[in-house]
């Protein structure tokens, strides 16, 4: 167990929230040559080779660089914002491929749950790792929520977690949406100048987590993402997967990269969310050449002028 989920475990949550608010907060003050020395050193440590910040060639490299410069795009901020981005949804492909919400707020306290039906999704839109699936509201612990919700999630500016500046602007909200089920197939598009290349597919994420990725073709590909590994059996292409193309296609228009996530539920197809910063440019690409290749698809936009 690492030392952060130690402190986690064995110090009360008020104190663990401050720990990390203020370790943040710290952030906030470094200049952008700090910040690409603290990520160049973690780089070496974790890929055991040097980042070059005017000469990127891999896709993790590329990634680092465009989370600390991309924020100058600020469409980018608003697509990334996952309340603001339902809007440019509605207008590019249409509401019916929204999952419906039930509210916003910018407050957990100001959530009324005795109006809320029985399931329901809380996440926040500024953020990653803020969802609780709630299956029964009647064992929801909302004092501890709240504190979490209010006395952390909403205070921390998650630019600041792990340097993906676009992120720095976007106003904490809470959305409730409506839960949609358990059977629920996510497909992640990675995109490059408007064109869908490679989808992948998660199995089993709270057990034995796998993996796969797939071509346009549906053809099961000879790299991966992380440390999962290849699910051993067949996964077959969904049934609208020409439709889902054109959706990402449309959506990911006019970015160098971006990696669009769509949902499908029965058998209809849902937006999950665009992500700029895949895996926040630490997640292994395996083997290490595709690392190279998914560069070189990557006509990098973002730049430290």
């Amino acid at each position: 167990m690492g030392i952060k989920k130690i402190i986690k475990n064995i110090i009360p949550k008020r104190m663990y929230y401050r720990y990390e608010l203020f370790k943040y907060n710290q952030r906030k003050n470094m200049s952008f040559k700090s910040i690409e020395e603290s990520i160049s050193k973690r780089y070496f440590e974790h890929f055991g080779r040097q980042l070059s910040w005017d000469n990127p060639k891999t896709y993790t490299e590329k990634t680092n660089v465009s989370k600390v410069y991309g924020y100058k795009d600020k469409k980018r901020e608003e697509l990334t914002d996952k309340y603001l981005v339902r809007d440019w949804i509605k207008k590019q492909i249409g509401e019916k491929y929204l999952i419906p919400i039930y509210g916003v707020y910018d407050s957990f306290k100001e959530i009324d749950f005795d109006k809320l039906p029985n399931k329901f999704v809380i996440k926040c839109n500024h953020d990653s790792g803020s969802v609780i699936l709630c299956k029964d509201k009647s064992k929801l612990d909302l004092k501890k929520l709240q504190q979490k919700y209010d006395g952390f999630f909403l205070k921390r500016n998650f630019a600041y977690v792990g340097f993906e500046m676009h992120y720095k602007d976007i106003k904490p909200k809470i959305i409730i949406e409506k839960y949609m089920g358990d059977k629920i197939s996510d497909y992640k598009f990675l995109c490059f100048d408007g064109e869908p290349y490679y989808c992948w597919v998660d199995v089993d994420r709270f057990g034995n987590h796998k993996r796969n990725f797939y071509n346009m073709n549906w053809e099961l590909q000879p790299f991966n993402q992380y440390s999962y590994g290849n699910y051993d059996k067949e996964i077959p292409k969904p049934k609208k997967f020409d439709e889902m193309k054109k959706i990402v296609q449309k959506l990911s228009k006019g970015f160098d990269h971006v990696r669009v996530d769509l949902y499908v539920i029965n058998n209809e197809i849902y937006f999950g969310e665009m992500t700029f910063t895949n895996g926040n440019g630490f997640e292994e690409i395996t083997p290490d050449e595709w690392d190279y290749k998914l560069g070189e698809l990557w006509n990098l936009k973002s730049n430290r002028k």
